[in-house]
């Protein structure tokens, strides 16, 4: 990528090309304020299939029947969605698919709500616990060569990888 556009562009708008580099073609997700650049980008990009989910866990099965029909997809989902996907987990564990997903974190750095602390403290250990292994954004700089490692982990080596965006990254909220 040109280091001239890297430097203009939001860390969103990095994040998003970076995912179309490596061939994602699907986006599933809850709608989420910290993921707003690249749901509306999926959306209006005409290359791509952009998935509103009612549950975070119907992305997780959504994204195994994708594979099986030869596609790449990512499941953008906040912290808090982490909890409702761990059963379903299960699936992409025992069938060992590919699955890649995007946290939007909140419980972290500078976190000022207090129902947002137990999840965004516990995101890491449930996705590790069923076999998710757990990657963190913290910088701008930080996404190309981790979007990169985490979905040639997932796709190359059918493993289910997590890239957690720091408040770092995206901002703590105010509350």
């Amino acid at each position: 990528m040109d280091t001239e556009v890297i430097k203009t562009e939001t860390w969103a708008e990095l994040l998003y090309d970076s995912l179309r580099e490596l061939g994602i073609t699907i986006f599933c997700y809850v709608p989420d304020a910290g993921h707003r650049v690249l749901i509306e980008r999926s959306i209006s990009d005409n290359n791509v299939i952009s998935v509103p989910l009612t549950t975070e866990e119907e992305g997780v099965a959504f994204l195994a029947g994708a594979h099986l029909g030869g596609k790449r997809g990512v499941l953008l989902m906040q912290s808090s969605g982490v909890g409702n996907c761990i059963n379903m987990l299960s699936l992409i564990n025992a069938g060992r698919f590919p699955f890649l997903t995007i946290v939007s974190m909140r419980g972290d750095f500078g976190e000022q709500n207090p129902w947002q602390l137990p999840m965004g403290q516990a995101v890491e250990p449930c996705l590790m616990a069923m076999d998710t292994l757990c990657l963190r954004i913290e910088t701008r700089e930080d996404i190309p060569s981790t979007t990169e490692a985490a979905t040639q982990m997932a796709y190359k080596s059918d493993q289910s990888v997590a890239i957690l965006l720091s408040q770092k990254l995206i901002g703590a909220k105010p509350f």
